[in-house]
């Protein structure tokens, strides 16, 4: 094992190798949403000290449990400017963005204008602060539909909708802000989250919900009528779409292990963050009765714009070059972290207990 690799390990186990010195302030943007918030408090067990920059308007004040908040908007000059003045940041994890695809459909200026030129006055801010260091999140949508699976890094990025056209220019902005000012990023291009922390002190809590894994638990809870499929036409085993899905817990890991590999001198780069297998759309609420032990009703519908029918990843990447090694996410563990904490938020104690998965 390389010595980057073993240090990265006990970092994340360990904290700091023991450090006494005052903690590294670590800038958030976003650090109030679902994976923003899990990062959060995996940086606390690695060491650092995060500090969350969120306005609110999807995030939310109760998933800020580990840090202070600064309630702003991390594209406002004024807002950015105080943060970095008020606080010795040395380097940022950057989540703050719309991230639904078929809302970027309908709205696209809403995500050019918010994923877009909020990240650019983000790194103006960082420049004129001398802070050197981003760890952006970003999006397999950044390919579109791809050419050969699994998906590596050096696949062409032809992006099918606005959120992943916004997440592929700010990749680009990120190139040339290292080349021309010396900024060091790592873009960390994420299939699809799942799951909660398996403390069930964080999980997933969007209004509206448009993922398919919480609706899924949604209807096994009564919550919701039905699960919705859109396409059953797919070029796929089932008819339906295909997916990579990622547990929280090992998307927060490889944030911190991506900073930690730039703050020591490793090489600006992008980085697929996935399992490298994929599940459908009918094999997701197979898995989920399972879990739930429940019958979950499905209708189809027709395909929505901007869906590639097949995306899986190849992770080679970051295993070999951050040391990142998924633990939760086969999908049985992501559907009962999820199915707990969806019990548990929604005060659902009547529900029937997940049982414990082979994993």
């Amino acid at each position: 094992m390389s010595s980057w690799r073993k240090c990265s390990i006990d970092v994340i186990e360990n904290g700091i190798f023991g450090r006494k010195e005052a903690l590294m302030h670590v800038l958030v943007t976003g650090g109030a949403g679902y994976i923003g918030s899990h990062t959060c408090k995996m940086l606390v067990a690695a060491g650092f000290q995060p500090l969350v920059l969120d306005d609110l308007r999807r995030g939310h004040r109760w998933a800020v449990q580990w840090g202070p908040l600064v309630e702003g908007d991390c594209g406002d000059p004024a807002i950015l400017d105080h943060v970095f003045r008020t606080f010795r940041i040395e380097a940022v994890i950057h989540f703050a963005a719309y991230a639904y695809v078929a809302e970027s459909m309908r709205s696209p200026h809403m995500y050019f204008r918010n994923n877009v030129v909020a990240t650019v006055n983000l790194l103006d801010a960082m420049r004129t602060h001398g802070v050197p260091t981003i760890v952006f999140s970003s999006s397999c949508a950044t390919y579109g539909a791809p050419v050969v699976l699994p998906i590596t890094e050096d696949h062409a990025q032809a992006p099918m909708n606005p959120y992943g056209e916004s997440k592929l220019m700010v990749e680009k902005f990120l190139h040339w802000y290292g080349l021309s000012y010396g900024l060091s990023w790592s873009a960390l291009r994420y299939f699809n989250a799942g799951g909660a922390d398996p403390d069930c002190e964080l999980g997933e809590d969007h209004d509206p919900e448009p993922h398919l894994l919480p609706r899924v638990l949604a209807t096994a809870a009564g919550l919701l009528p039905c699960v919705e499929i859109y396409g059953t036409d797919y070029d796929t085993p089932d008819g339906t779409a295909i997916r990579d899905y990622i547990h929280v817990t090992d998307l927060a890991q490889a944030h911190v292990l991506a900073m930690g590999y730039l703050l020591s001198g490793g090489t600006s780069s992008a980085f697929n963050l996935g399992t490298g297998m994929g599940h459908s759309v009918r094999e997701v609420a197979a898995a989920a009765e399972t879990v739930t032990r429940t019958t979950i009703p499905v209708v189809e519908r027709p395909r929505r714009s901007g869906d590639p029918p097949k995306l899986v990843a190849d992770p080679s990447k970051a295993r070999n070059v951050l040391g990142w090694l998924p633990r939760y996410s086969q999908l049985p563990t992501i559907l009962e972290t999820a199915w707990r904490w969806q019990s548990r938020s929604k005060d659902l104690s009547v529900l029937p207990t997940a049982q414990p998965s082979s994993h």
